[in-house]
Order: structure tokens, then sequence, then C-alpha cells
């Protein structure tokens, strides 16, 4: 496989990568690290909008890399973070019912509601079950007609069209026992909200990849050009996100505010257009409720009416109702980018792990579990490893 990088103040160079380790290469990250050193000429702050970027900045001590006036923030970039309190206790109350499957990918499974998490809906009698793919909890419904298999449906534009194509095939073979509790998001809609409130600091971004290998990215050129920001299609891997802080700083120190593909190799303008027609087919957009960033319009994801029987929160009733943060966890600032995780004082003590407070300590690209895990687990360790960088 072949991608291409370009030098300061030079052309593309394609280097020739075949294997994951070349994507980590050392000695290829610090003649980036020293390219963005000598371009960068004034404080800028970038935001990346991914867990798996988050994790990989923290893991591989990307930031440690970069001049002091360079900024990383972490956005809301983990579906499993910015889903509401009010979401996970709806699928609490539906696991526990004694006829129903409630199947999951396994990042929702610990992350807490109001009053426990699916683990412990499950440690006490509750039917829920991990699964790899919605399709797997169709195959379930198949083959347990008298029992209601429900799916809980997390994530980005990333998962949509594997939880459109369960509902799709359910309905094809007419799978009343079938439903889906839906959490699905959607990733512009979000960084305009950030770029619209007043409290904003980010001036370029770092956009997901794998959203826009789906989508594309022709939705982020308005929102460059109204906002005046910089925003660079960026991978998960060092040198990915290396080459991609490079090219927003670019764009940042030449008064540019284009949308530019730093990973071409996957993603195209026009993304994942199959996948996009599905995704209409079965969902509408509608405004969803965000962890740490309230209602934000015309940011989500529901069902057509023609697929309404899969539901499942209108098939099992449940009321709408609003569920408060724990007043001690500041995960909602550190979605907007407003807080590190290290400036929570539950960080490490009250919130681990083990006993996390919110989402962002549990799930896999929780940015507090980066930290949690990469860090030190504390302040300490955190300050220590900005040292050692």
């Amino acid at each position: 496989m072949g991608r291409t990088h370009r030098q300061a103040g030079g052309p593309p160079r394609p280097i020739s990568v075949k294997y994951l380790d070349e994507y980590r290469d050392a000695a290829l990250a610090q003649k980036f690290a020293q390219a963005i050193r000598r371009v960068t000429t004034r404080p800028w702050t970038i935001m990346e909008v991914c867990g798996g970027q988050t994790h990989a900045i923290v893991k591989f001590g990307i930031d440690g890399l970069l001049p002091e006036t360079l900024t990383l923030v972490h956005g809301p970039g983990c579906p499993v973070c910015v889903t509401p309190v009010e979401i996970i206790d709806r699928a609490l109350e539906i696991a526990a019912r004694p006829n129903v499957i409630f199947t999951s990918f396994g990042d929702m499974l610990r992350v807490p509601g109001s009053a426990g998490d699916l683990l412990s809906v499950k440690a006490n009698g509750g039917d829920v079950r991990m699964v790899y793919s919605p399709l797997d909890a169709v195959k379930m419904a198949a083959a347990h007609p008298n029992r209601e298999v429900v799916f809980f449906g997390v994530g980005f534009e990333t998962t949509a069209p594997a939880t459109a194509m369960a509902i799709f095939e359910a309905a094809r073979r007419g799978l009343e026992n079938f439903s889906v509790l839906i959490s699905h998001v959607l990733v512009p809609p979000a960084m305009e909200a950030l770029l619209s409130s007043p409290h904003c600091r980010v001036q370029g971004f770092l956009a997901a990849g794998h959203v826009c290998a789906v989508m594309g990215f022709e939705e982020y050129l308005p929102l460059a050009k109204k906002y005046r920001v910089p925003m660079v299609v960026t991978g998960f891997e060092p040198l990915d996100i290396l080459q991609g802080i490079l090219m927003v700083v670019r764009q940042l120190e030449s008064g540019r505010a284009e949308v530019e593909n730093q990973y071409s190799r996957f993603v195209r303008r026009e993304g994942n257009r199959p996948a996009q027609t599905l995704v209409r087919r079965v969902f509408k957009v509608i405004s969803r409720q965000w962890r740490g960033l309230g209602e934000i319009p015309q940011s989500g994801l529901g069902l057509r009416d023609e697929f309404a029987a899969f539901d499942a929160e209108k098939k099992f009733g449940l009321t709408d109702r609003r569920v408060e943060e724990p007043v001690e966890c500041l995960a909602g600032l550190v979605l907007q980018g407003l807080k590190k995780p290290s400036d929570c004082p539950a960080f490490g003590g009250r919130c681990t792990p083990e006993h996390p407070l919110g989402a962002p300590m549990v799930s896999s690209e929780g940015a507090c579990a980066a930290y949690h895990r990469y860090r030190g687990g504390g302040a300490v360790g955190i300050r220590q490893a900005r040292e050692n960088a």
C-alpha cells in the first residue's frame, strides 16, 4: 500500500508502506515533528474528533513531540462517551425484563447509568449478551421466536450502516420479536455545536477518518468555510496523526481554512454511496441529546415510519425523561475540549476504570481511560509522562 506525505516547503513524496509498524516508524515521526516545529510560529489549538486518535496520541506520546505553543484537545469523538445517561437507563430497564435477550457491543456493557450498568443487570439474572455484529442479534431473534431480542444501536455514521442492515433484514424476514434501542449520532452537527459555542477555543480539526470513510467529507466543506477553521481528515496511526497536524498547522499559518484528506488510502470525497443509501432508507435525521453537549439539532438518527415497529423505545413504552450527570464528573467539559481528564478532581481517585463516574473512563475510546491507562492513572503520573516525552 502506498501513500504520500508533504515535507515542509516541498512537494508530496511517496512512502512505500506495506506493514502496520511502518506507520509507527520513529525516525519518520521525528521528521514530521521537526517539520511541525519549523512551520509553527504562533499558538494554535487543534481538536481531534475521534477516540481512536485520542488513544494513539496519548499512548505514543504524540503531544510530547509538538512545540509548546501547539495544544491538542480531545473532542466528543467517542460514541459511547456521548451516549446520555437516560439512554443507558432505558437500556438497563429493557435488559432487566424477563422475556428479553438484550444484545450490545462489548464497549457498552460497563458504561454507568443512574443505577448500575448492563453487566450488573446480567449479574442479577438479565439475559445480556455481547455481539460482534447487529446481524448476530437478528439471528438470535430468528432462533428464539418466543423471546424479545433487542440490539443496542450506538455509534457514529461508522456503525449506522450495520444497524440499518440488521433492521432491513429483520423486516425482510418478518421478525416481529426484534427491535433496536437507537442512539446513533452524527459528527458534523456536533462539530458545528462546538464551533458556535462562545467558549470554543478550537482553531483546527483532525476529522475522524472512519466516519469519513462511510460519509465522505463533503459535509465538512461548508463548516470549514463558515467558521474559517481548517479540517483535515486523518487516520489513526502515529504518522497519520502527525501528518494531519502538520497539514492543519500549515493551513493555520497561511490563513487558509480548507478541508484536506490525509487519509486518502481509505477515504474518498464522496464516501461509501451504497452504505449512505442504506442508512437513508432506514433512518431519518432527528435531534439528539449528547452527553456533555446537550441537545443538538439534526444530530442523530431515528427510524423512518416504515420501520417504526423495530423501535425498542416505542415497543416497550419507555417514557422520555432527563437524568442529571454526576456533579463531580467533568465528562461534559472533557468532551467539549475545555478540560483534560487530569483536570478532574475525581480522576484516578473517585473515578477509575473499575469504578467509573462517567463513560470516558470506561470506554475503550474514552479520553479518561486513555490517560489512566497510559499516563499513570493520576495527575502525578501524567506530569511525569509529559516530562519524559
